[in-house]
């Protein structure tokens, strides 16, 4: 019989055999992710993958001097999935949101261990439909949605991740995050608190109401979350 397992309080991890599971956190070091990290840039070379535990990250395209925040990643997933594809650029800047841990492992070897995981290859390729279909929603709802209803989907991804309903957060940094000027967020923030959906003061935000602000949300927030629960789970 194998001995436990360590804990890998990631669902990613979490899902592979044990066997597999054992052998690949034991080619992993824990280490925690501090707020606003950059993990990498568009373009260099990656050279770790991470399994996020108690942190987050945003993917981030910059994009004529500004940026875009197009996808997050945390406890479901993990830094890194492009190398699955022979491809060891990084696509887009990540930005650690939220502090707190994550396994990391040495680019090449994780390229080794994929090739002799099966199971590993399978999870990987279920979360890369899930990405490349999350990343196509955001774009359109970057298009198509008001700024309030973005707001609300984003506030709700973000609360899935940190696994909280509290968490730090500036206009500036929403402003970022959504590519809108700060006078934007501050009339959305203003409207949902006004509506006692949330509460805003001194960088710390608090859901108030998660019912609520799902309702004030756009589709995009329960479409993301069905792909979720269709294809990971």
């Amino acid at each position: 019989m194998l001995p436990p397992s360590p804990v890998a309080k990631n669902r990613l991890l979490a899902a592979l055999p044990c066997r597999d599971r054992q052998h690949l956190l034991a080619r992993c070091e824990q280490v925690e992710l501090r707020l606003g990290d950059v993990l990498c840039q568009p373009g260099e070379r990656m050279r770790h993958v991470f399994f996020p535990t108690d942190s987050f990250i945003s993917l981030i395209t910059p994009i004529n001097g500004s940026a875009l925040e197009v996808g997050l990643v945390g406890d479901e997933g993990m830094l890194g999935v492009s190398l699955m594809l022979g491809v060891s650029a990084a696509p887009l800047r990540a930005l650690v949101q939220g502090a707190g841990a994550a396994w990391r492992m040495e680019a090449a070897t994780f390229c080794r261990e994929l090739k002799h995981s099966p199971a590993l290859q399978r999870g990987l390729n279920r979360y890369l439909y899930v990405m490349l279909s999350l990343l196509a929603q955001t774009a359109a709802c970057t298009r198509f949605h008001l700024v309030e209803a973005r707001l609300a989907r984003w506030l709700l991804m973000t609360r899935d991740r940190a696994h909280a309903d509290e968490f730090q957060i500036t206009h500036e940094f929403l402003a970022y995050m959504l590519g809108v000027r700060r006078a934007g967020v501050t009339q959305a923030a203003s409207s949902l608190r006004k509506r006692k959906l949330i509460r805003y003061g001194r960088g710390t935000l608090t859901i108030l109401d998660g019912r609520g602000l799902e309702a004030a949300a756009c589709g995009c927030y329960a479409a993301d979350t069905e792909t979720f629960a269709r294809v990971l789970n």
